[in-house]
Parts: C-alpha cells; sequence; structure tokens
C-alpha cells in the first residue's frame, strides 16, 4: 500500500512542478497565456506547427524565462538530493551541501575573475569556470585534511569543512576590501547571494547531465545510505566499505554542488530544509527521499526565483534572500524542538 502511495506522491509532484514552472513563465511585465506557452513548447519539441504567440513573446518566454525557470528545477533539484546525501553521511538533519567548504571555494573563483579579471581569455565561460575550479580546490583540501591514516573521519571532515570555509572566505572579503571598482564589489556580492539571472539554453546542459548521473547513482546506492544512518558498526556489519562509500559521497556530491554554485551562486538553506521535511513526511528510508527532496526541492526554487523577480521589480533580489526569509525560521525550529531525532523517530 505505501508503495502506491509514494507512487502518487511522485505523480502528483510532478504534476505540481510542471504547473509551478508553467506559471513561472507567465508572471512578468508581457502578459502571457499557459496556452501560448505550451503552444510554443510543442513546437520547438516538432509536435505541433501553428502558435498563437507573437515574435516578442516568443523570444521572451524561450530565450528569457523558460530557461531561468528551468535552471531554478535543476538548482533546486540539485541542492536538494545533495543536502540529502551530506545529512546520511554526516548523521545530522542540519548539515547541508556547502559544509565541505564548496561555497566558499566557488566565491573565491569568482571574486577573481570579476574583480581581477582571471580566465578572461574563456571569455562568457570564465565565471563559472573559475567558481566551479575554486569549488573543487577547496574539497580536495577538506578532503585531504580529512584523511588520516588512510581513512576519513567524519568530525575531522566536519572541522575541515568550517576551516577551509573560513579562510577562503576570508581570502574573498580580502579581494573585496582592496578593490576600488564599486560597480565590481556589487556584481560579486550579488552572486554570492545567488542569481539565475544569466540562465541560457547553452549553461543548461552541464549542470542538468551531471545531476541525472549524481541523483542516478545515489538512488542505485540508497541501501547503503539508509545504512549510513543506522551507524558505522551496523553499516559495517552489512559488508558496506564505509571509507570508499564516503570517498564516493563526497566526491560526486562536491563535483554536483560545484557545478551547480558554478551558475547559480550561493543559495542557501535549500539543501537543508527539504531533505528534513521529506524525511518528516515520508520517513528515512533514501529510496524514497532522494526522488520527492528532488522534486520538492525544485518546486521551492522555482517559487522562490519568482518571488525574487516580483518583490522589487523592476529590480531584482538575489535568490538566496528569499531562501533565508524562508529557511532561517524553519532551522531555528528544528533547533527548538524538544525531542530531536533523525529520521523516522522525528
Amino acid at each position: 500500500m505505501k508503495k502506491y502511495r509514494y507512487a502518487l506522491l511522485i505523480l502528483a509532484l510532478i504534476v505540481g512542478l510542471l504547473a509551478s514552472m508553467t506559471f513561472a513563465v507567465m508572471v512578468g511585465s508581457v502578459n502571457i497565456t499557459p496556452r501560448i506557452i505550451w503552444e510554443l513548447l510543442f513546437i520547438k519539441l516538432g509536435l505541433s506547427l501553428e502558435t498563437t504567440a507573437s515574435n516578442p513573446q516568443s523570444i521572451i518566454i524561450w530565450e528569457i524565462r523558460l530557461p531561468r525557470v528551468i535552471l531554478a528545477a535543476i538548482v533546486g533539484a540539485a541542492l536538494s538530493i545533495s543536502g540529502a546525501a551530506i545529512q546520511a553521511l554526516v548523521k545530522n538533519s542540519i548539515a547541508d551541501p556547502y559544509i565541505l567548504g564548496v561555497s566558499s571555494g566557488a566565491s573565491v573563483g569568482a571574486t577573481s575573475v570579476i574583480l581581477l579579471g582571471a580566465f578572461s581569455a574563456i571569455g562568457n565561460y570564465a565565471l563559472s569556470f573559475a567558481a566551479f575550479l575554486g569549488a573543487i580546490f577547496a574539497v580536495i583540501i577538506v578532503f585531504l585534511l580529512a584523511r588520516v591514516n588512510g581513512r576519513i573521519s567524519v568530525v575531522r571532515l566536519l572541522l575541515a569543512g568550517i576551516a577551509i570555509s573560513m579562510v577562503f572566505s576570508a581570502i574573498t572579503n580580502f579581494m573585496l576590501m582592496m578593490s576600488k571598482q564599486q560597480g565590481g564589489i556589487q556584481a560579486v556580492m550579488h552572486w554570492m547571494l545567488g542569481s539565475l539571472a544569466g540562465a541560457k539554453w547553452s549553461n543548461l546542459g552541464i549542470p542538468f547531465f551531471i545531476f541525472l548521473l549524481v541523483f542516478t547513482l545515489l538512488l542505485l546506492n540508497y541501501r547503503q545510505l539508509n545504512a549510513l544512518l543506522l551507524g558505522e558498526e551496523t553499516a559495517a556489519t552489512l559488508g558496506i566499505n564505509l571509507d570508499r562509500f564516503r570517498i564516493f559521497i563526497i566526491l560526486f556530491v562536491s563535483l554536483l554542488t560545484g557545478v551547480i554554485v558554478a551558475v547559480s551562486g550561493s543559495i542557501g538553506f535549500v539543501g537543508l530544509i527539504i531533505p528534513h521535511l521529506v524525511r518528516m513526511m515520508v520517513g528515512s528510508n533514501y529510496k524514497v527521499v532522494l526522488p520527492i527532496s528532488a522534486l520538492i526541492g525544485a518546486i521551492f526554487l522555482v517559487w522562490a526565483d519568482m518571488v525574487a523577480r516580483i518583490v522589487i521589480a523592476p529590480e531584482e533580489m538575489p535568490i538566496g534572500i528569499i531562501t533565508a526569509v524562508c529557511g532561517s525560521p524553519f532551522f531555528i525550529w528544528m533547533l527548538r524542538r524538544r525531542r530531536y531525532s533523525f529520521g523516522d523517530g522525528e
């Protein structure tokens, strides 16, 4: 019976995601109807030949709004499954994917491009490339610090992540302090708070395929993720090579988070609150937690980005502010709960 209930929930969330994305494309200064959106989509997919959309409407939908909405869904889903995996790794519901230093490393890379013109030879891809490079470099340092005598300690991983985040944040702040470019400083701050304004079809492919790869790998290993929640001794008894599996999680989650941060900036709280919310709804079985986290995370960020676009229109609010406003009260509520445990006992 549970299997059918979960299937219906996933189906309802897919419908909800499509409806949310359609509504998000509609919202804006130019009036667009759902019919026009889907007519244009069917034409682009080769399923239809006619549309009532005018040429300006077609450009706004296809070149501006739709890539942004799709990127929001990808980023929300990716951060959610990354958060779920990291929480299983450290067995703590208040961990998130940025705990490995990904965000601070990416910020150094992005700041070096915006303020210093690094990697200018690769043009429009410089910011994403430098942010990804910084994120992966930070994770490598954290990984090396946490690995002692060929083993990875969760405590060392957390401490190394905090230490490296502080070091990279200090480097970013130093560059901002020394810079005389007022416009550049504002651009860095806007990027650090998260933004999907630069969404284009050309920068959707890599995040989408990396997300699919990591999601598939995590789903195939859901039993190992479930075993991590039972404790190290139980997991070892079940025949799981803990060190090898931890390396697997760190590498692939860092890859996914690094790619996402490179295209969207640092968007907080999504990877923290969504997996926790999902476990409260359906329990701690990662076979269910991962797909539902991905769908709810996608829906949440589509709506958060829509609010960011309209709340101070015609200006745009960084999406990280919206997620922080939603996530902070939830985080405080989690900390204030008298009875708190990881998983089904919540």
